[in-house]
């Protein structure tokens, strides 16, 4: 009996992978060029990866440091024009009322409003399902340092709620 072609289960990581990345992006369109991106960093350092480990945990962190490195690239290239756009976006009062009538908005709101790292194990864990464990290998940190994380990002969404409705 032959090993099974690590290319077939890459193709099957496919619906996980976009997932994760959508928890990332916040946009269906970006997440499918992140998951393209990572998919292709994947198959250019092929030889990187290491058969008998988690080719997901390794995948994963491929899309998170695609994100982080095209995040800090647009950080740089910010315009003037953006932080104006910003700024009258945050200004709208209607919009916040509108938000504030739907926990699904309020939840999408502070997730992506979660420190990066945050933001990341949350998806992990609670979009993807993976371990403490998983998450851990998966980004290179301590399973305390997922479990801390975790937690203060539960908390942050379970104040928004709360908040929210008051």
């Amino acid at each position: 009996m032959s090993a099974p072609d690590p290319r077939a289960e890459l193709v099957s990581l496919l619906p996980r992978l976009r997932r994760f990345a959508f928890g990332l992006t916040g946009d269906a369109h970006v997440a499918d060029d992140l998951v393209q991106a990572g998919c292709l960093k994947a198959i250019e350092r092929w030889h990187q990866w290491q058969p008998g480990t988690s080719l997901a945990s390794w995948m994963f962190r491929i899309l998170q440091t695609t994100w982080l490195d095209e995040y800090r690239s647009r950080q740089r290239q910010q315009t003037e024009a953006d932080s104006e756009a910003l700024e009258a976006i945050a200004g709208e009062d209607g919009r916040r009322v509108v938000e504030a009538r739907s926990d699904a908005r309020v939840v999408r709101r502070v997730i992506a409003e979660l420190p990066e790292e945050q933001r990341v194990v949350l998806m992990m864990i609670t979009v993807d399902g993976l371990s403490y464990k998983e998450a851990a290998e998966a980004l290179g940190v301590p399973m305390g340092t997922v479990m801390s994380r975790l937690a203060r990002a539960r908390a942050r969404l379970a104040d928004a709620i709360g908040g929210e409705g008051s």
